[in-house]
C-alpha cells in the first residue's frame, strides 16, 4: 500500500528534524573536545582545540541554517517542476 503525500512529509520532516539534531549534538561535541585541548585535559596543541570548537560552533548554529535553506530551495524547486 503507498503512502498518501501528507505521510511522505510527515516522514521527510522527520528525517530532516533528526539530521539537524544530529548535526547540533555533534557540534556540542566538537565544542567541548576543543574545549578540554584548549584547557590542557588532553594533551594536543592548543590550535587543535581552537580549531575544533571553531568547526563545533559552526555546526551548532550555522549549519541547521545552511541545511534548512538548502532544503527549501530543493523543494521549491521540485514543485516548479511539477508545474
Amino acid at each position: 500500500m503507498s503512502r498518501s503525500p501528507r505521510e511522505m512529509a510527515e516522514a521527510q520532516a522527520r528525517q530532516r528534524f533528526i539530521v539537524i539534531t544530529a548535526m547540533r549534538f555533534a557540534g556540542v561535541g566538537l565544542v567541548m573536545l576543543g574545549y578540554a585541548i584548549v584547557k590542557g585535559v588532553i594533551d594536543l596543541p592548543y590550535w587543535v582545540g581552537v580549531a575544533l570548537a571553531v568547526m563545533g560552533f559552526v555546526d551548532v548554529f550555522a549549519m541547521p541554517v545552511f541545511l534548512a535553506r538548502r532544503w527549501k530551495a530543493a523543494d521549491a524547486a521540485r514543485e516548479r517542476g511539477r508545474r
